[in-house]
């Protein structure tokens, strides 16, 4: 089954996304450039020694481990699901399924998935560990008030199978159900168990952009009875994106799924989308927000859950160009080193009782390539190439500097966190290919 030939995808992608479009070739958003200045910037490309040094490290440190990084026992899926092409490229493969085997071992009754497992003689004090017997070697754990589980490990999936052809993997069983069965359940536990019908998107708890830290408990990942149920763009565009790549392995499954692809995204655009202010809502509450009632939340904007609409199709190229210079706007006003920036401004001191979270701590504002370089990837895609190769430049020059791929930045550009974040590394690698590739059409 040829699933993976250019046009075919084109097809499916402009069926269930109606921004879809294949990738333009020049760097102005599909307008034709002076061939001049495109090959001067393609020549750039070629002998800018940081993606050299930067793709040479990001293959170092993830054929090193599964883990998210130094700091982490775990494997988790969010970030596996960031690095696992490049896994693919140093890795044998069989490995790569079978970190992807324990997470479908480890899925709950009602399809649910885990955020990461560890070794269960590893397994501390701190999360209330989930075991299966499907899985006897590993412990594994759910922030619960994040809603990004399952729709990471569908695109995972997805992607390992892109990348290496090995559609039988699909049909391989994990104990009573095969893979493919498996990640339609994934599918099935958002629609049943985190769905909102009055709005038609997925909902989670109240959380700084793509983060898994709610503001009531100190440390702010499990559902509690204090919880303020929100609906936020992260989410529903991660779910989004499942579902193309859901379709895109099982085309025959489009009459049921399309339709959910398609109201989603309507909705995502009713109820999220700002025309006016040509932004994303932090959140849509079910009930009441948690912050003081003359707090604007509004004003923030979220870098890294547009980033990912983006990559679901939800804006036009001209609103991409939109939230770029809005980025830009937003860093200069922090004084931040790139549009990794997680969200500007960052909520005050005090809202979030985990203390990490202070303005311009960790997910309040902290400086993630893990999340810029998505967008650095989206600005290729759209044709934005000569913007991206500016923006991408602080990314790379820090991984050389820092000797690693940091967790996080500070607005002076500090490293902090872990020191070998696999998913920045994998993120920042796809991001140099695609400029190789667009160099390599452009020469």
């Amino acid at each position: 089954m040829a699933i993976y030939q250019q046009w075919t995808l084109v097809i499916i992608l402009l069926t269930i996304n109606p921004f879809a479009h294949p990738h333009p070739s020049s760097s102005n958003g599909g307008i034709a450039e002076d061939p001049a200045i495109d090959q001067q910037l393609a020549r750039k490309i070629r002998e800018n020694p940081y993606f050299t040094y930067v793709q040479g490290k990001a293959r170092e440190v993830v054929q090193k481990g599964f883990n998210a990084g130094d700091g982490y026992g775990e494997v988790w899926i969010r970030d596996y699901n960031t690095f696992i092409a490049l896994a693919c490229e140093v890795h044998p493969h069989e490995s790569i399924k079978e970190n992807l085997r324990v997470f479908f071992r480890l899925q709950g009754q009602d399809g649910n998935i885990v955020d990461g497992f560890i070794p269960k003689d590893k397994a501390a004090a701190g999360y209330d560990y989930i075991y299966t017997k499907e899985e006897p070697r590993y412990a594994g754990h759910k922030n619960t008030v994040e809603t990004d589980q399952e729709s990471s490990l569908i695109q995972a999936v997805y992607q390992y199978v892109k990348k290496t052809g090995d559609e039988a993997f699909l049909q391989d069983r994990v104990g009573q159900f095969t893979v493919a069965e498996r990640m339609e359940k994934a599918l099935q536990f958002l629609t049943q168990e985190r769905y909102s019908k009055e709005y038609g998107l997925l909902w989670g708890a109240t959380t700084a952009d793509w983060g898994d830290v709610q503001p009531e408990h100190a440390w702010g990942v499990y559902l509690t009875d204090s919880t303020h149920y929100a609906i936020d763009i992260y989410d529903n565009a991660m779910f989004l994106i499942a579902i193309d790549n859901f379709l895109a392995l099982f085309p025959g499954k489009a009459e049921r799924w399309q339709t959910i692809r398609e109201q989603t995204a309507s909705n995502c655009r009713k109820h999220l989308w700002d025309e006016k202010q040509q932004k994303f809502l932090p959140h849509l509450y079910l009930k009441d927000s948690p912050f003081p009632k003359d707090f604007n939340e509004h004003q923030i904007y979220y870098h890294g859950g547009t980033a990912v609409a983006i990559e679901a199709g939800l804006l036009s190229r001209d609103e991409v160009r939109t939230s770029l210079e809005k980025m830009i706007d937003n860093v200069q006003a922090a004084g931040a080193a790139s549009i990794g920036l997680t969200l500007y401004p960052p909520y005050p001191e005090g809202f979030f009782k985990n203390e990490s979270m202070h303005p311009y701590g960790y997910q309040n504002g902290g400086d993630w390539t893990w999340f810029g370089a998505r967008m650095i990837q989206q600005l290729i895609h759209h044709g934005m190439v000569a913007e991206a190769y500016e923006q991408i430049q602080p990314m790379v020059k820090r991984v050389k500097e820092n000797k690693g791929f940091y967790e996080w930045y500070t607005p002076r550009n500090e490293p902090k966190g872990s020191g070998t974040f696999r998913g920045s590394a994998g993120v920042l690698h796809k991001a140099i290919t695609m400029f190789y590739q667009w160099a390599e059409e452009n020469q």
